[in-house]
């Protein structure tokens, strides 16, 4: 038995800054416990490494969904990251905040203290962005953002002529003043080196005295007494141990482990609890439910011109791409495959954009056996178009599937079950191929490869994206924030109803899902969390 001031469950993107924040003042002792390893691993360093991470047990949760008909029937990989940093350790490393109306929802659902006027002075003291400080872009934070303006594939200039040429404007910075346009996109890269939540908040935190970081450790349960969470289990090396929290326990697993873990722990679903013969310390069916996330799909061509086909696929075109990275910290290895990409509106009379773009000078039709095969694309110049809906109506959920701890929960994610996203999903893919069509582009396609251009009615785009598309790795709300309890998890401060002593702070405490990538949200959780915490301590 061993005790702490606060237990946070889960290093990854929110947990790695809580860590840093709380101990900050060096009056707290903080124990952060993680499921995996070390983030010390040469392809989650390397950008482009992440490829080797997608299947990969020893850092990925490797979850699967259960079939979905939205997904013609398919089983959805969900990649998670399982080691320090978590999912900012083996994700594409785009840095995009959401759209400012996106924090005024979560305002007015009633939760004050979250609308954009709350978040944007949190990002801008977070951040440290190489194109320098404004009224939007913070300076001398503790995240290192890269502008990501020099070393892109010459196709990035096509692709922007294309979409200023489709009506879509150029935009320098997605996370300035308007989201809407096409440019590069800000990434979480330092030095060509990936710059997770680990490297950027919790390496520095590790050293402090008062912060203990426990490795492959899996909290099994929290420990609830007289209605207070006071510590935590967690199976270590085949043994099973004890933390005691004497402040607070906060979770930070993710939009997957975290509602796992309170179901665990007897707060969820009381039907549900008490078939897998679990007692039932709060009853909330809204725990694991309310599962948002962005589906996506890519556009394939292939092309007339080079791509990083040819500098990816030979063994020499590896080895070439390897010195340039080695010896000086450039080339394809030292970026994320997305140089490009974009926020647009599948109709005029939307407000903000409802779709996002991404532009990669690769292809990858042909599988790889164990990996996404970035590392080895097709052996013919290609290039891809793709995108995700940013604001999707459909809603999953996610439950346990017995009551043992190491099994994975049974994940519904429930894609395209909805009309409006069917209906939206369809405008959108045919956006794509106008934007293939325009001349900066066209005059470079020598043919469309997927779907083809035999796919041409809407009956037929429908059927093909069900088929293929899939998540892009952005799952939230399975704990939502929100005012009241028969419809939150969570309060404002982020403390989870009918316990005390119990907070959840990540991805899964989103009220709704932000329009974009969510690493930089879920740092933020973790940011906007730890104040909210430290004041609680002070009051």
């Amino acid at each position: 038995m061993d005790e702490a001031d606060f237990i946070i469950v889960g290093a990854g993107s929110a947990g790695c800054v809580l860590a840093n924040r709380l101990t900050e003042a060096g009056k707290f002792r903080v124990t952060l416990i993680e499921a995996g390893g070390t983030d010390r691993r040469f392809f989650v360093q390397l950008p482009l490494g992440y490829g080797k991470l997608f299947y990969d047990p020893k850092v990925n949760w490797l979850y699967r969904t259960e079939p979905d008909p939205g997904l013609a029937g398919q089983r959805d990989h969900w990649p998670r990251g399982r080691l320090l940093g978590g999912s900012s350790s083996i994700n594409a490393m785009v840095y995009i905040r959401g759209h400012k109306q996106d924090y005024e929802e979560w305002r007015a659902a009633g939760n004050p203290g979250w609308g954009w006027d709350d978040v944007l002075p949190a990002y801008r003291a977070m951040e440290d962005n190489e194109a320098g400080g404004d009224a939007f872009r913070g300076q001398g934070g503790p995240l290192f953002i890269s502008a990501n303006r020099a070393g892109l594939h010459p196709l990035v200039k096509d692709y922007v002529a294309a979409c200023e040429a489709a009506g879509l404007p150029f935009n320098p910075d997605f996370n300035g003043a308007e989201q809407e346009g096409a440019g590069p996109y800000q990434m979480t890269i330092r030095g060509a080196r990936r710059n997770s939540a680990a490297r950027a908040f919790l390496r520095p935190a590790m050293k402090r005295p008062n912060l203990r970081v426990v490795t492959d450790a899996q909290v099994t349960r929290v420990l609830i007494e007289g209605g207070r969470a006071t510590g935590v289990e967690f199976r270590r090396g085949g043994q099973v141990q004890r933390l005691l929290a004497r402040r607070e326990v906060i979770l930070s697993g993710g939009a997957v482990n975290s509602p796992q873990l309170l179901q665990l722990s007897g707060i969820g679903p009381g039907a549900l609890l008490q078939g897998h013969g679990l007692p039932v310390v709060v009853d909330n069916p809204n725990v694991g439910g309310h599962l948002s996330d962005h589906q996506g799909i890519n556009y394939t061509f292939r092309m007339t011109v080079p791509t990083y086909n040819q500098q990816l696929r030979p063994w020499w075109g590896k080895a070439l791409a390897g010195m340039k990275y080695f010896l000086g910290g450039h080339g394809p290895l030292a970026k994320s495959i997305n140089h490009g990409g974009g926020f647009f509106r599948t109709s005029p009379d939307l407000d903000r954009p409802n779709m996002q773009l991404y532009m990669q000078a690769f292809s990858t039709l042909i599988p790889r056996e164990g990996e996404r095969p970035i590392l080895t694309p097709d052996p013919f110049p290609g290039m891809s178009l793709g995108l995700s809906n940013c604001r999707p109506t459909s809603r999953g959920h996610i439950r346990i599937a017995s009551p043992d701890p190491l099994a994975h929960p049974v994940i519904v994610a429930n894609a395209f079950s909805t009309d409006h996203d069917v209906q939206e999903m369809l405008l959108a893919v045919k956006f794509l191929r106008h934007l293939a069509a325009q001349p900066p582009l066209a005059r470079l396609i020598a043919e469309e490869l997927r779907p083809g251009p035999e796919v041409l009615t809407d009956e037929a785009l429908i059927d093909d994206f069900r088929r293929r598309s899939g998540t892009v790795y952005h799952p939230s709300c399975t704990c939502r924030m929100g005012p009241d309890p028969a419809s939150a998890v969570v309060d404002t401060r982020l403390r989870v109803y009918g316990v005390q002593g119990l907070r959840v702070c990540d991805a899964s405490a989103f009220p709704n899902l932000i329009a974009g990538n969510t690493n930089a949200p879920a740092m933020l959780m973790g940011w906007k969390g730890a104040e909210i915490i430290l004041a609680d301590a002070r009051a």
